[in-house]
C-alpha cells in the first residue's frame, strides 16, 4: 500500500503525517508513506488545498487533517 501525504509542510501537514504514521502503525498495516511537498506534484493528484492524503492512487482527504480512525477506515478497507 502506498499512502501520499500531500502538501507544503505546514503544521497541518505534518499533524497529518503523524496522524498516517500512528494509524498505520496501530492497524498493523504494510504501507509506505510518501511526503509530496512540490505544488506541481500536489496538482497532478487534482489536489488544490493541502493538508490531502492519497491511498493506492484515490485521493481520500483534501483540506483538513483527517482522524486516525478516519485514516484506519481507509487502509483497513
Amino acid at each position: 500500500m502506498e499512502i501520499k501525504v500531500l502538501g507544503p509542510g505546514c503544521p497541518k501537514c505534518q499533524q497529518t503525517e503523524e496522524h498516517v504514521r500512528e494509524a498505520i502503525q496501530e492497524a498493523g498495516v504494510d504501507a509506505s508513506v510518501i511526503k509530496i511537498k512540490d505544488v506541481m506534484d500536489i496538482a497532478k493528484h487534482g489536489v488544490f488545498m493541502t493538508p490531502a492524503v492519497v491511498v493506492d492512487g484515490e485521493v481520500k482527504c483534501v483540506g483538513k487533517v483527517p482522524s486516525k480512525d478516519e485514516i484506519k477506515g481507509w487502509i483497513s478497507g
